[in-house]
């Protein structure tokens, strides 16, 4: 295998920049799409008849983008290389009736989103984030990033076991976070927002709205070779992949023989379940269009889809030293070692032996070492987008990623080298 590829700081500083641009899915889909601007993709409306022109394209669907550069020369068979991901994580999620409280506290309402991990929540400085829906239709995004809520933990001396026996926290009962204090007034959380958003509250008829930590990413370790941060399941790999696609894009077009595709789902973490999700029709049918708008037919429909691979990114587990037996005793990747293959023959994730073999030469060519990973026995894992990718659209798939400790907390932990090397990787497999 070639030598590893240098630790590019300059990647991992681009990352850190990008969680913060994106406390939510809608931000991170916004964020991806204005770098895909810059390296001259365009934007087209799902509700638009699509052409079969050449060069990059985006769609924009809620929390979710689908990208795809067409090279010319690129047939209507033409398969595709589709580096997969999800924009959404584990957090707390604003309720339709948000305003509660009690004894003079004024608190929201939260539900929990995804398997969080609730006491990674307590006593953090949270701002809140999302998207507004308005009376005409449209949406505003909007980012409150400083400290504005808090989930405030209870006093040892009122549990005293807490420390013997574990925190036990109740989701209804000991997760609304506080904002202030006072009495409970209706209509008062979405009037605070709007305002901050510039918009008329009377305009507001809806909205999708989450705290986040605004705590920024750091370097973390004696060598600053750790990255600490929040949303990096699986922001780091939509990062990945958007920086990935646009430097396939920058090639020449003769060196390019598949169409290259970024999918970045909602979703993922509650079931993929949604018209933004991986479960959903829109990547089939942005792929599809794809292909009848360059004149294709359902033949060459079928072909295409036939020779296209999808590379799942997602975060896996790097090996806890203080929780080790928890782990495959044989297979313990590591932080900066290079991204992780994820297997599972019960197909929670969808690579197999050809999966792998495209992944293995895709990182022999990029010069990035990697590793394998697969669940001890005794522990089920967890799934991806993958096996979800490979039902609904027949398309071969690979699960990959970085491992990470701290998976759905708050604020989790890589390796500082990882997240160059996975694009990297990743734009070596897009490049075919």
């Amino acid at each position: 295998m070639s030598s590893p590829l240098r630790f590019d700081r300059g990647h991992t500083d681009d990352l850190m920049a990008f969680l913060m641009a994106s406390p939510s899915p809608y931000h991170a889909v916004a964020t991806a799409a204005a770098r895909l601007e810059k390296a001259g993709f365009r934007h087209v409306e799902e509700t638009d008849a699509w052409d079969g022109s050449t060069g990059g394209k985006y769609v924009l669907r809620g929390g979710a983008i689908v990208a795809w550069y067409v090279p010319e020369g690129a047939g209507a068979h033409t398969p595709f290389r589709i580096a997969g991901a999800h924009t959404d994580s584990p957090n707390l999620r604003v309720k339709p009736l948000p305003d509660t409280g009690a004894y003079g506290w004024r608190q929201v309402a939260v539900e929990i989103y995804g398997g969080t991990l609730l006491n990674t929540w307590l006593d953090r400085d949270l701002g809140l984030a999302g998207r507004l829906s308005l009376r005409d239709g449209t949406h505003r995004l909007v980012d409150i990033d400083r400290p504005l809520l808090r989930v405030p933990q209870l006093a040892v001396h009122l549990d005293r076991s807490a420390n013997p026996d574990g925190l036990k926290l109740d989701r209804q009962k000991h997760m609304q976070p506080i904002w202030g204090l006072g009495d409970v007034e209706e209509g008062d959380l979405i009037r605070f927002v709007a305002e901050e958003a510039g918009v008329d509250p009377e305009d507001v008829t809806g909205w999708d709205l989450m705290p986040h930590p605004v705590e920024p990413p750091a370097y973390l370790g004696r060598d600053r070779e750790l990255l600490a941060g929040p949303r990096m399941d699986n922001l780091l790999s939509v990062h990945a992949a958007t920086a990935a696609l646009a430097a396939v894009a920058g090639q020449p077009d003769s060196e390019i023989p598949y169409i290259p595709v970024l999918a970045a789902f909602d979703h993922e973490e509650n079931g993929s379940q949604s018209d933004t999700g991986a479960d959903g029709p829109l990547l089939g049918t942005v792929l599809e269009r794809s292909v009848f708008a360059r004149g294709g037919s359902l033949e060459d429909r079928a072909r295409a889809f036939a020779g296209t691979v999808c590379l799942s990114s997602d975060t896996g587990h790097a090996v806890h030293p203080n929780y080790a037996e928890r782990h495959d005793p044989t297979h313990h990747p590591v932080v900066n070692g290079g991204p992780i293959l994820k297997v599972n023959v019960n197909m929670r994730y969808a690579t197999d032996g050809s999966g792998r073999a495209v992944f293995a030469a895709a990182c022999e060519k990029a010069g990035v070492p990697w590793q394998a990973f697969v669940s001890n026995n005794a522990m089920p894992c967890g799934t991806t987008i993958g096996p979800i990718t490979a039902a609904r659209h027949g398309i071969q798939t690979v699960d990959i990623g970085v491992a990470i400790l701290s998976m759905h907390s708050a604020r989790e932990l890589c390796g500082a080298d990882d997240p160059h090397l996975l694009a990297t990787a990743i734009a070596g497999f897009l490049a075919g």
